[in-house]
This record gives C-alpha cells, structure tokens and sequence, in this order.
C-alpha cells in the first residue's frame, strides 16, 4: 500500500489533491495542516510520498523537508509552491525534494506522481 502525506495548511488544497488520487486503490491517505503536524504525522507513518506546501503556520516548507530527510532519506517529497517563489524552490530542491508543483495545478501533474510511486 502506498502511503502519501498531504502537508497543508489549507483544508480546500488538502482535498483538491487527495480527490485527485483517491481514484487509485491502494493508498493511505494521511493529512498535515501545518509543520508540526506534519513531522509528527510523516515520523509516525513514514509516507512514500509527501505533497508539501512551502508557506505554513509554525515550520515553512523547507523546515519540514530538511526534518523529513533526516527521518528518512528516500521518500518522495513534492513541494507544493506559489508562483514567484524561484529562490525557496532552488534550496527545496538542493535539500531533497524531488520536484515542485505550482499553483494552481492540474490534476494530472498530481496523478502522473501517483503513477510513478506505484
């Protein structure tokens, strides 16, 4: 069974992305709303991918990403950006995300991930 976190502090985004992959059988579905969270909840289940929003309340995105290596190096970690946030994405990707996604998405830059982790 995969297991993907979505890490967001907006509940709307959370389920824009988890509706776009719940077709898919055979996958766990865990839910973040901010930093904290989402260390917490990526240290107790140890995700295969993770959907990673950069601005959140508490820890950013790259705190996250950096605590999350440390757990474990090889999960699959997809920021989750803004347009016009070059610089923060440059130092993500440095620190281990694999890739980034900008708002607004489509669905199928979320369901092609899905894809490859299967």
């Amino acid at each position: 069974m995969l297991k993907v976190l979505i890490a967001d502090d907006s509940a709307f985004m959370r389920t824009i992305i988890k509706n776009y992959i719940k077709e898919f059988s055979e996958i766990q579905i865990i839910e973040a709303e901010d930093g904290k969270d989402a260390i917490s909840k990526f240290s107790a289940t140890i995700p295969d991918v993770v959907f990673l929003d950069m601005i959140m309340p508490g820890l950013s995105g790259l705190e996250v990403l950096k605590e999350i290596k440390k757990v474990n190096k090889k999960s699959r970690i997809i920021m989750v950006t803004s347009v016009g946030q070059s610089k923060v994405i440059e130092e993500a990707l440095k620190n281990g995300a694999e890739r980034y996604i900008t708002k607004p998405f489509k669905a199928e830059e979320i369901k092609k991930i899905i894809q490859q982790s299967l």
